[in-house]
């Protein structure tokens, strides 16, 4: 019998937005065989876990128009130790935004090309509207249409892996 793949979710979130992205994405993959799915906060995720992983989702707030400072963290943490030893691996990514998300994905899609991996999806941004201060820091709740996205998300990156698309 064949190694399972494995895909690694590494998120940051504050209000509870982009974990739930991050969950249902995570559900969504766990529910293919022969795929096994770690999600890890950013600030317990390092450069070990991107090498052990076959896939990778990242998931971050929109914070002041770019990604969370914990993700970014992450990757400075993470960037040298896997450089050119995760090229052409899957990835995707979520962002929880206020407004726009796009320089948010856009980051992490330049960090992405830096390591070389491969894209699977267009970055999933679900936007809240939240402008206000009173807003913005509110307990995120998801809609289910939104984290249905998220779920299948997950489901097509495991998928993918499982098959050996990707």
């Amino acid at each position: 019998m064949s190694q399972p793949k494995s895909l690694l979710i590494v998120y940051h979130s504050m209000t509870g937005g982009t974990r739930q992205m991050a969950e249902a994405a995570c559900s969504g993959a766990a529910a293919q065989t022969g795929v096994e799915v770690q999600l890890r906060h950013a600030s317990e995720a390092g450069p070990d876990d991107v090498l052990a992983a076959d896939g990778l989702i990242f998931a971050t707030p929109e914070n002041l128009a770019a990604m969370s400072g914990q993700l970014k963290d992450f990757f400075d943490r993470s960037y040298y130790a896997v450089l050119d030893h995760v090229g052409g691996r899957p990835y995707a990514s979520l962002v929880c935004a206020g407004s726009d998300g796009h320089n948010a994905a856009r980051q992490i899609e330049r960090i992405a090309t830096g390591w070389r991996l491969k894209p699977i999806a267009e970055p999933l941004i679900v936007c809240t509207r939240a402008q206000t201060m009173a807003a913005i820091l509110a307990a995120k709740h998801l809609g289910n249409e939104e984290l249905e996205r998220c779920r299948v998300l997950g489901e097509a990156m495991a998928a993918g892996l499982a098959l050996g698309v990707f």
